[in-house]
């Protein structure tokens, strides 16, 4: 059932319910509602996973001798689950997955992700105005990039990212950044995981 779950999810998105991965999986429905109950269990199960994914993506970063090369390397690998996942990225920047799931899932990748980037800044590779919260945001307007582009071409995104990534490595001549980043509750805020907080 996990497995059939990501497939329909990874292709077809969160609206599939438990019958249609029931059929996928070759079960019973009865059998998909007596192990998960209901669809959001198995959104969360699977969600977890691919988040944990996501961290061990960024700490094989932080083994990349060349911390530039290690930081293109976890937005390469981040927007790869994204392009070949469709539920990840529904998940991610929409309102179809649990706001509490995310915000934990944001707990657990957002320092690591940070750390990837910190160590690019110290080494005088990646601008040093780049804040932490700019990542999320920058990730999910590729996101969105992989959504409208990926029914002509699968790879397209990969030439938006080169773009970004040419934005944000170190030179000399940078345009100064007109505003300020985002603040930690702000980035919270635009995301939905802390409405709350202003």
């Amino acid at each position: 059932m996990l497995q059939a779950a990501r497939e329909v999810f990874a292709e077809r998105g969160l609206g599939v319910n438990l019958d249609d991965i029931a059929r996928h999986a070759g079960v019973g429905v009865a059998t998909s509602y007596r192990l998960f109950g209901n669809k959001q269990a198995l959104i969360n199960e699977l969600f977890q996973a691919r988040v944990d994914a996501l961290v061990a993506f960024a700490e094989q970063a932080l083994t990349n001798d060349d911390p530039w090369e290690g930081f293109v390397e976890l937005t390469t690998m981040t927007l790869e689950e994204m392009a070949n996942d469709r539920g990840l990225r529904e998940v991610v920047f929409s309102e179809v997955g649990g706001r509490p799931e995310v915000a934990q899932a944001r707990r657990k990748f957002v320092p690591a992700a940070d750390a990837v980037m910190r160590r690019a800044q110290d080494a005088g590779l990646l601008r040093p105005d780049l804040a932490t919260t700019d990542l999320p945001l920058i990730f999910q307007m590729l996101s969105r990039a992989i959504h409208h582009t990926q029914p002509v071409s699968g790879a397209v995104w990969r030439r938006y990212l080169t773009i970004v990534l040419d934005g944000l490595h170190a030179r000399p001549g940078l345009t100064d950044m007109p505003v300020d980043a985002l603040t930690t509750a702000e980035e919270e805020q635009v995301a939905g995981v802390n409405p709350t907080r202003s």
